[in-house]
């Protein structure tokens, strides 16, 4: 029998999962397809529960500065990443997001803190659509409030990602004073980097807006410990007392989980919608399989769910700068090698106890 999981083997397996797929060699349709300049910004974060174990987690980190990865030290308890200083993403004068151009240099740029402090920091990527999750929960929010019913829109933001959906989505938390409920809920239950700042009472939440790029934040430890309280076969979320008020009603929880186990965007982690394409490569399981959410814009990916197939059950979540200037076909949202990185942990995961 296999030894069971702990907190080091995994995050030693996420690390050897996300070199193995060497990165590094990436092309980049802004190199004309040369390798891109620098490795790759990569946030995974993994929660994973065993009915004859307790749960184990893990957050690796990759960037530019830290080609080799990191594993981010988490408390005992699930709580928010230590000894970790997390800058926000930026965008220049004219809101064009410039972290991430083949010559950027980042000595130069004008970051801030998002969380954190020390002399060791990573750079938050931008969620892209993935901010939607949070939209979704801040309309969960309203209807534990009686404030508002489910709005129709709700089911095109997470299933397709329908950005005028969003708009609308948002809007509606502006109208009834959601946005600071959501933030204080999130800071309430030790959530510190998911932040959706400066979307506008229009719906506005884009870079053209003032909003989208270095205003609203997620990292993957945050997003997987989101992920926690909405998933109703989890144990108990570790850093919150026993007495703690629960994020969502239950009907409510259950509701978002529906929604997100009818994603119809499988591309990213998960690579179902693109089985038709040359070249194509496994990753997770589909949904609804994997209830999740992904984000895509030409320089950021992201991808976080809840996967439950046969006994397996987890939590992931990935924020990358890896968005469709890497990708190998028009119809996809990134390279190939981030599916593959979704098989291989997949494959530990449910290969381990």
């Amino acid at each position: 029998m296999p030894p069971r999981t702990t907190h080091e083997t995994l995050a030693q397996a996420l690390l050897a999962a996300v070199h193995a797929q060497d990165f590094a060699n990436t092309a980049d349709a802004r190199r004309a397809g040369a390798p891109l300049a620098h490795f790759p910004s990569i946030d995974l974060a993994v929660a994973a529960f065993s009915p004859s174990a307790p749960p184990c987690w893990a957050n690796v980190l990759f960037s530019r500065e830290h080609p080799q990865g990191l594993v981010a030290r988490i408390p005992a308890d699930a709580a928010a990443v230590q000894g970790l200083r997390f800058d926000a993403d930026l965008t220049d004068a004219q809101g064009n997001s410039v972290a991430w151009a083949p010559d950027a240099d980042w000595q130069r740029l004008p970051w801030r803190t998002l969380y954190g402090s020390g002399p060791v920091r990573v750079v938050a990527p931008y969620p892209a659509s993935l901010l939607k999750l949070m939209v979704a929960v801040g309309i969960g929010l309203g209807v534990d409030a009686g404030l508002l019913g489910w709005p129709d829109a709700l089911e095109p933001m997470i299933v397709v990602s329908d950005n005028d959906a969003t708009t609308a989505c948002v809007a509606l938390l502006h109208r009834h004073g959601l946005v600071d409920v959501l933030h204080g809920r999130f800071a309430a239950l030790g959530l510190p980097t998911l932040k959706l700042q400066d979307t506008k009472p229009d719906g506005g939440w884009r870079n053209g807006d003032g909003s989208g790029v270095g205003h609203i934040h997620m990292t993957a430890w945050d997003t997987v410990r989101l992920l926690w309280l909405l998933d109703a076969d989890a144990p108990p979320a570790p850093w919150l007392a026993a007495d703690a008020p629960a994020l969502l009603q239950p009907a409510t929880r259950a509701h978002l989980r529906g929604v997100l186990q009818r994603q119809q965007l499988d591309h990213v982690l998960s690579s179902g919608s693109l089985r038709h394409l040359p070249g194509w490569v496994p990753g997770l399981p589909d949904a609804p399989a994997f209830a999740h959410k992904t984000g895509n814009t030409e320089n950021y990916t992201a991808d976080a769910g809840i996967v439950r197939s046969g006994r397996t059950h987890y939590l992931v979540a990935l924020l990358s700068n890896l968005g469709q200037r890497y990708a190998p076909h028009p119809d996809c949202a990134t390279t190939w090698r981030v599916p593959a990185l979704g098989a291989a942990l997949h494959g530990f995961i449910e290969s381990t106890p």
